[in-house]
């Protein structure tokens, strides 16, 4: 009998184990390749950065503010999710600006389909050119 009552409880574990760690596991990440960086000719301390920024289904693009201003244009569209908000659709041409230190993002992109996203920087040198915010 104790016996039993020990694989059941095992049993019970793994199966908790495999609903809430191995999607976890599979979560995709945002993937952010920069192209070019360059300092900003005739301004000190100044550079700008460009990067593709990759969002797969599944992956988090986290909330988080930039030292300078960032340009962004939706390469290839998807879908983004805010916590407790409807998805929104953020379609190829999609475009604007992010002022320094304005906290942004902390969307999901859900859906099948990847976000590509091409971002400029005008920011600060030596400074990070992200910054986490809860």
């Amino acid at each position: 009998m104790l016996r039993r009552a020990t694989l059941h409880t095992a049993g019970c574990a793994l199966a908790l184990a495999t609903v809430f760690l191995v999607p976890a596991c599979f979560a995709q990440e945002v993937k952010r390749t920069e192209l070019g960086r360059s300092p900003v000719s005739g301004v000190e301390g100044k550079e700008i950065v460009v990067q593709l920024v990759e969002i797969p289904p599944g992956a988090t693009s986290r909330r988080h503010f930039h030292n300078g201003e960032e340009a962004f244009y939706v390469v290839e569209g998807g879908t983004a999710q805010l916590p407790g908000k409807e998805p929104k659709e953020r379609p190829a041409g999609e475009h604007g600006i992010n002022q320094r230190e304005v906290p942004h993002a902390g969307y999901t992109v859900v859906g099948d389909k990847p976000l590509k996203i091409l971002s400029v920087y005008v920011v600060d040198t030596g400074k990070p050119l992200q910054v986490p915010v809860p």
